[in-house]
């Protein structure tokens, strides 16, 4: 239930890598959002027994469109932001699947150049970086999948996370219309008078943190369109 979402990936030798990286650990889920190369001649020239997997990508145009289902979204950024846990991959191998019941987890890679915009790192949940030296802390993109997606692998075969039992977690396009609604709301209440800066941010990152369920997802929205309306 973990899904590789690649943001504007330029190089279509990493393309191919990643398709056999997926092939190697058993992952067919993955999406590309802003794809900034169409050579896939030379990318299946590099996919290794995994060219098939070219074939699979759900192909977007935002990070938005690429998560929209997923209840638990990773940056992977060496960033610290506060309010997000920097996870190691291990942990998150793990976390991802013990969550596994409540929803898909999305795994966020940034593009070969800049990795994650600061945008999109608030738009993660949490965040996860590899331990590099820091003589040489960046890492080629399809490297950095493999190690994840070898954490999964391990941590699968190990069986250290059964999936529990548990209510299905809101998806982030459902935590999305909570925001939207918490802005509406605040904007007639004249809370956001002016410029909304970061208040609807951080206040949306305790619903975050929370880990909303679905259930809970639809009565917050029900209570903040209620209070609007009035």
């Amino acid at each position: 239930m973990v899904r590789l979402v690649l943001l504007r990936p330029r190089n279509p030798e990493n393309l191919g890598a990643v398709a056999r990286v997926m092939k190697n650990f058993g992952l067919d889920d993955w999406a590309v959002a802003a794809l900034g190369t169409h050579d896939f001649d030379a990318a299946r020239r590099v996919a290794v027994h995994a060219a098939d997997m070219l074939d699979r990508p759900r192909v977007v145009r935002t990070l938005d469109e690429a998560v929209a289902d997923c209840a638990w979204v990773v940056g992977t950024s060496s960033r610290h932001v506060r309010g997000k846990r920097r996870l190691a991959p291990g942990e998150v191998a793990r976390e991802a699947l013990a969550r596994a019941a409540q929803g898909r987890t999305a795994l966020v890679f940034g593009d070969e150049r800049s990795g994650l915009t600061n945008s999109e790192v608030e738009r993660c949940h949490d965040l996860s970086a590899i331990a590099t030296e820091d003589a040489q802390p960046s890492m080629n993109l399809a490297q950095a999948v493999a190690v994840y997606a070898w954490e999964l692998r391990r941590a699968a075969l190990e069986g250290s996370a059964r999936p529990a039992r548990a209510p299905a977690g809101a998806t982030d396009a459902e935590v999305a219309r909570v925001e939207d609604a918490l802005r509406t709301a605040l904007r007639g209440a004249g809370f956001l008078a002016g410029p909304e800066r970061h208040a609807v941010r951080d206040l949306l990152a305790t619903l975050r943190r929370a880990r909303l369920t679905r259930r809970e997802a639809r009565i917050w929205l029900a209570a903040l369109r209620t209070l609007a309306r009035r």
